[in-house]
């Protein structure tokens, strides 16, 4: 597959997911539509939205309840559509929305590959793929970015680095719609900065691709360090992407990250 090939796929994937046209996040307006459920939608989504904004750098494609969709136009009304990102513009947002108990829960940058640059690294050890019926004994705490415990149907296959018959590491793919796999990575803190995280990841991303899927990276926009993973094996920016949840859902995630 060319690049060109992979963006309109993912292009495609993201139309299913908002309920719009993939041509609109070529346009140079910004385009709010009404957010609806899909089957053929990315899995983990949570249809339909209250309000999801996506850019693939041209405008703002916008998918919204109805309830919202004059708050967002407004919104998207007063920036350049890159500034609707940036947290001082987000202010304006996120108080016009928490009138309706929304708050802002998600912001992440995903990534595809640049086919010019995939190529497969190396580490220390030795690194092994593992099928869907080699997965079981995997689905532990550690493991919780490579595999889903929750979803373990949507896991494909990963690719782990041993020392002997002990995983340090381990890179998995998630079958989160028909046409694109979702790459996830773990390593065990003891053995980062060894080049193991980027060497799982770009061998994991090769067999996908091998496999006729298109597989993408997601990280949020701080995570630096997940993002150079990215980057050093191949992977581009291609979208970002910002969701409102129920202040409930977000102060429950909250809960959850916060150091006890």
């Amino acid at each position: 597959m060319e690049n060109r090939e992979l963006l309109q796929i993912a292009m495609r994937q993201s139309a299913i997911d908002l309920g719009c046209r993939a041509e609109d996040f070529l346009r140079t307006e910004n385009v709010i539509v009404r957010s609806q459920s899909d089957p053929r939608a990315r899995k983990y989504l949570d249809l339909p939205f209250s309000c999801n904004l996506v850019s693939y750098g041209n405008n703002i494609v916008a998918s919204v309840g109805e309830s919202y969709a004059e708050i967002v136009e407004n919104f998207l009304a007063k920036f350049e559509f890159y500034r609707c990102f940036e947290t001082p513009a987000l202010q304006i947002l996120s108080d016009g929305l928490s009138s309706f108990g929304l708050r802002i829960c998600f912001m992440a940058e995903y990534f595809l590959p640049d086919m010019g640059a995939m190529k497969e690294l190396s580490c220390p050890f030795s690194l092994r793929i593992l099928e869907k019926e080699q997965l079981a004994t995997f689905y532990l705490p550690m493991w919780s970015n490579a595999l889903s415990m929750e979803h373990r149907e949507r896991d494909v296959f990963a690719v782990g680095a041993f020392d002997g018959d002990t995983l340090l590491g381990l890179a998995g793919c998630s079958a989160d719609c028909d046409t694109m796999w979702q790459i996830g990575v773990d390593v065990l803190p003891q053995f980062r900065r060894r080049g193991i995280g980027s060497a799982l990841v770009s061998r994991l991303a090769l067999e996908i691709l091998r496999r006729g899927e298109v597989p993408f990276y997601c990280a949020a926009w701080s995570n630096l360090r997940s993002k150079n993973t990215a980057l050093k094996c191949g992977f581009r920016p291609a979208w970002v992407e910002l969701t409102a949840k129920p202040a409930a859902y977000t102060q429950k995630l909250i809960d959850a990250m916060t150091k006890k």
